[in-house]
C-alpha cells in the first residue's frame, strides 16, 4: 500500500533510532502501534500510519474467539432421543460393558425402542446413531425391526433429494440476479467510519468486509449476520447503509417494534449528521400529514434512508431507487411479512440481522441459500451474564433489586402476560417500596409506552416492569439485572434475548429465571432452562439457535409449514442427507457412507477407572468416530493424555484401532480379518488402490476374488495388531508407487 501511495518501496528498519541514520528523502517502514501519523518538525520527519492510507481497514482487533459457523459437535446425553439409521427413533439409555475375555473389553450403547425393546450398538459403530433433539416423552419411539422406519426413511430421502434440486435452482437464480454495485466515495465513507468510537472485533470487521464485498460485487446480496446481543450488528448495518447512500441509493431498515425503530432513528441520525442524508421514520407513531410526507419523499427520491416497522411493506410505500433492505431482529417477523418485505425490495441487496435466528433462517443459511457471517467475538471487557434458575421468593427479589440499585444500576422485571403486570407490581411495591417502578406493555398507547421505555433507557426509574416488548434489540446501558417471571412460558431464543438486555456495559449482568413455587416445571421445561444456564457464555446465541433447531425442527424451507423433515429425523441427520443430496443435484461426486470393519479379535475401550463419567465416555467415542485423518486422531490422543493422564493399554489399543480404520478407509478396505494363520483384506468394488495392487502377488500375498491374503498370522491378539499395521504399511507403499 505504501509503495503504491508514495511511489517508492519502503526500506524496513528495526527501531526508531535507525531513522536518524537515513538520508533525507528516504522512505522507511517501521512496525509500531500508531493510530495516526504526525510530523517531527525539528528533524523534518513525516510519520505516516497505516490508517492514513487505508482508513478503518488498516486495523484489526485481536481474535478473542473463533466464529461458530456450524451446528457444532454432537453432544449426547443419557435419556436423549436419537435416531439409528437402520432402526429409527429410540431413547439413549446408557453404556454397557462387553467383555470377550479378561483382557479384551469394549462398550456398547444401549438403545430403547417401542415396547421396551433394547438394542446394543458397539461404540465402534456410534456413527450410525444421530442426535434427534426432542424429549423422550414428546415423541413416539419406533418399533425395533418394524416396517414404519424403513418406509419413512425412504420417503424422506426422496423428498430431500427433490428439495435439494429445487434449492440448487433457487441458488442458481440468486447467483444470476444482478444488483447495483456500491462504490462509495472513500473520503465520505472514512469520515463516517471515524465516528465509531470503539475498536472493531475481528468478527465484526470480517462481517463488514464481507458485506462491502457483496455490495460491490454486482450480484444480489442476501446475507445473514448472526451476532449475539450487543456484539455490534448495528455497526455492520450502519456501514452497509453508508456504502449505499453515499453511492446514491436508497436504504430501508425494518425493525419489529416502534421502540426499536425509534432507537435506530436516533442512532442513524446521529451518525449521518452533517452528511446531508435525510433519515426518515415510518411507523404507527408517524401518522397523517407527516406520514404522507415521508412516503412522498421516498417516492420522489428526496429521502435516502428510512427506518420503520413492517409498515414499510405497505401498499402505499414506493421507493425511487431502493438499493439496500436491512431486516433487523428477523426472528420477530413472520414468514409472510419477510416475503412481503423482500418483494418490495426486488432487485435490491438484502441484509438480515439476528442474535438468535429462527430455525428456518438458520437452516437456509447453513445449506447455502443465504450467505452467513457470525459475530462471535464479544466487545472488549464485556462479561457474560450470570444466569440463575430459582423459585420466586420475596427475599431473593429484594436482595437482587436492592443490590443493583446500590451499585447505581437499573433492573428489568419481565412478565409473560399483561394480566401478570399488576399483581407483580403490587408485590414489588411491598418487597422494595423505596424503588421507583415504571410499567410498559402492549396495551398502553404506543407513544406512552415508547416514552416510558426511552425514559428508562435515559436513566429514569429503578425497575422497568414490562412484558417481553423489551426483548428486541433495545439498548439499556444502565440495566444490569433482569428477573423473568414464569420462564416456562418463553422460548429458548426469547429467554436468551431477554437476558441480553442487561450487562451491556462493563458491569456483569445477572438474569434470574423465576419459576412458580406452587407449580413445579415439567421435565422438558427444566431441560430448556438448564440449557440457558449451561449456555451462559458470551456468543451463545448461535448455539442456542442450533439447540432450538434441535427441539423445534426447521420446518420446510420451501413452504409455509413449520413442521418438516427435521422433526422426523433430527437436524444433524437431515443436514447430512441434505448436504449429500445437494452435491448430487449439483452433479458432484458423493462418496458412499461406509466404515471399515476390523475383525482382529481385539478391541479398545475408555475404562471406567480412567474416565468415570458415562456421558463423557460416550461423547469421547463419538468424537473419535468423527475423526477422518491420522493427524486428527493423534491430536485427539494427545488431548486425552492432557485431560485424563497417561492412558492405560485399553485406550492405547482403542487409538491404534482407530488409526487402522483410517488407513483401511484410505486404501478402500471395507473389511480386515486376522487370525492365527493369515490376514485378509477385502476391498470395495471399483477401488483404485485394489486395481494398482492387482498385479501384486507372491512373497506371502495371494488374491482370492476380492480378498488379498497375507500368509502371516498369530494366536496373540496384540501380535495380530502389529502384523496388520505392517501389512497396511506394505500396501500403502506398493499402492502409492503403483
Amino acid at each position: 500500500v505504501a509503495e503504491r501511495a508514495l511511489g517508492k518501496r519502503p526500506k524496513e528498519i528495526a527501531d526508531w533510532q535507525s531513522v536518524a541514520a537515513e538520508k533525507r528523502g528516504s522512505v522507511v517502514a517501521l512496525a509500531a502501534p500508531l493510530d495516526a501519523g504526525f510530523l517531527v518538525s525539528d528533524r523534518h520527519i513525516t510519520i505516516i500510519a497505516a490508517s492514513d492510507l487505508r482508513g478503518s481497514r488498516a486495523t484489526r482487533s485481536i481474535d478473542q474467539s473463533a466464529a461458530l459457523t456450524t451446528l457444532g459437535r454432537a453432544e449426547f446425553h443419557m435419556g436423549d432421543v436419537v435416531v439409528h439409521v437402520d432402526h429409527g427413533i429410540a431413547a439413549l439409555e446408557g453404556l454397557e460393558e462387553i467383555r470377550a475375555s479378561q483382557e479384551n473389553a469394549s462398550e456398547a450403547i444401549r438403545l430403547r425402542f417401542a415396547e421396551e425393546a433394547k438394542l446394543l450398538v458397539s461404540a465402534d459403530n456410534i456413527g450410525s446413531i444421530w442426535q434427534y433433539g426432542s424429549d423422550a416423552d414428546a415423541v413416539s419411539l419406533d418399533h425395533l425391526e418394524g416396517e414404519a422406519w424403513p418406509k419413512r426413511r425412504a420417503k424422506i430421502a426422496q423428498d430431500v433429494a427433490a428439495d435439494a434440486a429445487r434449492m440448487v435452482q433457487m441458488a442458481a437464480a440468486r447467483d444470476s440476479m444482478n444488483a447495483p454495485r456500491f462504490k462509495p466515495p472513500a473520503r465520505e465513507y472514512e469520515q463516517f467510519v471515524e465516528r465509531f468510537q470503539y475498536a472493531l472485533t475481528a468478527d465484526q470487521e470480517a462481517a463488514i468486509e464481507a458485506v462491502l464485498a457483496d455490495l460491490a460485487s454486482g450480484r444480489g446480496m442476501d446475507r445473514l449476520v448472526c451476532g449475539d446481543v450487543g456484539f455490534g450488528k448495528t455497526e455492520v448495518a450502519l456501514r452497509a447503509a453508508a456504502a449505499a447512500v453515499f453511492s446514491g441509493k436508497q436504504v430501508a431498515l425494518v425493525a419489529p417494534t416502534t421502540v426499536l425503530v425509534r432507537q435506530h432513528v436516533e442512532t442513524f441520525r446521529r451518525r449521518f449528521a452533517g452528511f446531508g442524508i435525510d433519515v426518515a421514520h415510518l411507523s404507527r407513531l408517524i401518522q397523517g400529514a407527516e406520514a404522507r410526507k415521508v412516503k412522498e419523499r421516498l417516492a420522489g427520491g428526496q429521502t435516502s434512508l428510512v427506518i420503520g416497522t413492517h409498515a414499510l411493506a405497505a401498499k402505499g410505500v414506493r421507493f425511487a431507487d431502493l438499493g439496500l433492505l436491512i431486516i433487523d431482529e428477523e426472528q420477530k417477523f413472520g414468514a409472510k411479512q419477510k416475503a412481503s418485505l423482500r418483494a418490495s425490495a426486488k432487485g435490491a441487496h438484502v441484509l438480515t440481522l439476528t442474535a438468535t435466528p429462527i430455525p428456518r433462517t438458520l437452516q437456509s443459511a447453513l445449506v447455502g441459500l443465504q450467505d452467513i457471517s457470525v459475530i462471535a467475538t464479544p466487545p472488549f471487557l464485556r462479561q457474560p451474564t450470570r444466569t440463575i434458575v430459582a423459585t420466586f421468593e420475596n427475599g431473593l427479589i429484594r436482595e437482587a433489586l436492592l443490590r443493583e440499585r446500590a451499585r447505581g444500576g437499573q433492573s428489568l422485571f419481565v412478565c409473560p402476560r399483561i394480566e401478570d403486570i399488576e399483581p407483580i407490581r403490587v408485590r414489588l411495591n411491598t418487597v422494595v417500596p423505596n424503588l421507583a417502578i415504571l410499567v410498559a406493555h402492549g396495551k398502553m398507547p404506543a407513544s406512552e409506552m415508547d416514552e416510558t421505555i426511552v425514559d428508562f433507557a435515559d436513566g429514569a426509574g429503578d425497575v422497568l416492569l414490562a412484558t417481553n416488548i423489551v426483548e428486541s434489540g433495545l439498548d439499556l446501558p444502565n440495566a444490569n439485572t433482569i428477573c423473568v417471571w414464569r420462564p416456562d412460558r418463553f422460548g429458548l431464543a426469547q429467554l436468551h434475548q431477554l437476558r441480553g438486555r442487561v450487562g451491556r456495559s462493563r458491569r456483569r449482568g445477572t438474569a434470574y429465571l423465576l419459576t412458580d413455587p406452587h407449580e413445579k416445571p415439567s421435565a422438558s421445561t427444566q431441560k430448556r432452562l438448564r440449557t440457558l444456564e449451561t449456555l451462559d457464555r458470551l456468543g451463545a446465541g448461535f448455539a442456542i439457535s442450533a439447540r432450538d433447531l434441535d427441539l423445534r425442527g426447521a420446518g420446510n424451507l420451501l413452504g409455509e409449514e413449520q413442521a418438516g423433515h427435521v422433526k422426523l429425523i433430527g437436524i444433524r441427520l437431515y443436514q447430512h442427507l441434505l448436504e449429500r443430496a445437494l452435491k448430487t443435484a449439483r452433479g458432484e461426486s458423493v462418496e458412499e457412507d461406509w466404515s471399515p470393519d476390523l475383525r482382529l479379535g481385539l478391541s479398545g475401550v475408555f475404562p471406567v477407572d480412567y474416565v468415570p463419567e458415562e456421558e463423557v465416555r460416550l461423547n469421547l467415542y463419538a468424537r473419535l468416530a468423527e475423526l477422518g485423518t491420522q493427524e486428527e486422531i493423534s491430536d485427539f490422543q494427545d488431548e486425552i493424555m492432557d485431560r485424563f493422564g497417561p492412558p492405560p493399554p485399553e485406550v492405547i489399543r482403542l487409538f491404534e484401532m482407530a488409526l487402522l480404520k483410517c488407513r483401511c478407509r484410505a486404501l478402500g478396505i471395507w473389511r480386515l480379518d486376522a487370525g492365527p494363520q493369515a490376514l485378509a483384506a477385502t476391498f470395495r468394488p471399483q477401488c483404485d488402490v485394489k486395481e494398482r495392487l492387482a498385479a501384486q502377488a507372491g512373497d506371502g500375498l495371494e488374491w482370492r476374488g476380492e480378498r488379498l491374503i497375507y500368509a502371516s498370522g498369530s494366536e496373540d491378539a496384540d501380535e495380530r495388531l502389529t502384523l496388520a499395521t505392517k501389512f497396511l504399511d506394505r500396501l500403502e507403499e506398493t499402492g502409492s508407487s503403483g
